[in-house]
C-alpha cells in the first residue's frame, strides 16, 4: 500500500485563556487553544471485481420467453463456472416476465435475468466478461471494483490525517514559542473511499461543509448496457481513501 498525506489548515483559533478554566473547550489556565483540520489519504490497489451480467429475451407468450430466457442463463452459468466462478459468488439480482407495451416488439413478452458475479482477482475480470458475453449475456453492468477489507485502509488515511495534524500544530507552537501540552478533543469529519462516501461524526465547521457542498460528486454507477460482444480491457490500478479530521491541541509556554 502506497500513503500520501496531505495538510490543510482550517481558520486558526488561538483562544488565550486568562485567569478561568474554558469549560467547554477544556483548555486550562495558562493554555492557548489551538484548532487544526488536517486530510490523510491512503492509496490501496483494489483485490476484489463485481459485475452484474444477464439476459433479456422476447418471445409471443410468457412461458415461452420465460424457458429462453431460463436456458439461456445456464449457458451463462455454465460459462462462469468453467471461468472458475464459484456457485457462491453468482447471486441473482433480478428475475422478470412482462408484456411489451410499446415499440418494434409491442405485444410480445420480455424474460430478463440478471446476476452478480463477485471476483476476488479483478485482473482477471475483463477475461470473465467476455466469457460471459460469448456464452450470450446481452446485459452488463460494472465491473466495480473495490477493497475486499476498506477500513484497513481507511485507518492508515486516518492516522495519515492525525499525523498532518500533529506536525502542523507543533509548527504552530514553535512559531508562537509554545509547546503541546495535551489533545483535547479529535473529531471525525468523514471523508471518501473510492465512490463511496464515509461518513463523519459531524460536519468540522461551516468552511468544510461549505468546501464539501461545492465538491464534486462522486463518479455515477455504472449503468446496465447491452453488449455486443467483446469486453472493456481491465486496468485495476488504485483507490484513493481520503478523510479529514479536526484536533484541538492546548499549547503552554515552554
Amino acid at each position: 500500500m502506497k500513503k500520501l498525506i496531505l495538510a490543510t489548515t482550517a481558520p486558526l483559533t488561538l483562544a488565550a485563556c486568562g485567569d478561568r478554566v474554558d469549560e467547554a473547550r477544556g483548555v486550562d489556565r495558562g493554555e492557548t487553544l489551538l484548532s487544526v483540520s488536517a486530510t490523510g489519504q491512503a492509496e490501496s490497489r483494489p483485490d476484489r471485481a463485481q459485475f452484474q451480467a444477464g439476459i433479456e429475451t422476447f418471445s409471443r407468450s410468457a412461458t415461452a420467453a420465460s424457458e429462453a430466457n431460463a436456458e439461456k442463463i445456464e449457458e451463462i452459468v455454465a460459462a462462469l463456472r468453467e471461468f472458475g466462478i464459484a456457485e457462491d459468488d453468482i447471486q441473482t439480482q433480478n428475475v422478470s416476465v412482462q408484456r411489451v407495451r410499446w415499440g418494434d416488439r409491442k405485444g410480445q413478452y420480455q424474460a430478463s435475468n440478471v446476476f452478480e458475479v463477485t471476483m476476488d482477482d479483478p485482473d482477471r475480470a475483463g477475461a470473465a466478461i467476455s466469457a460471459v458475453t460469448e456464452a450470450g449475456a446481452n446485459v452488463l453492468s460494472g465491473p466495480n471494483l473495490t477493497m475486499s477489507e476498506p477500513e484497513k485502509v481507511l485507518n492508515l488515511a486516518y492516522a495519515d490525517a492525525y499525523a498532518a495534524a500533529r506536525e502542523r500544530a507543533e509548527a504552530y507552537a514553535g512559531a508562537a514559542g509554545m509547546e503541546i501540552s495535551r489533545v483535547l478533543y479529535i473529531r471525525d469529519a468523514g471523508g471518501q473511499q473510492g465512490r463511496e462516501w464515509i461518513q463523519g461524526a459531524q460536519v468540522m465547521n461551516d468552511a468544510i461543509a461549505e468546501s464539501a457542498a461545492m465538491a464534486p460528486p462522486p463518479p455515477p454507477v455504472s449503468p446496465v448496457v447491452r453488449t455486443q460482444g467483446g469486453s472493456p480491457g481491465m486496468m485495476v490500478g488504485t483507490t484513493r481513501s481520503q478523510v479529514h479530521i479536526q484536533v484541538d491541541f492546548a499549547l503552554r509556554e515552554k
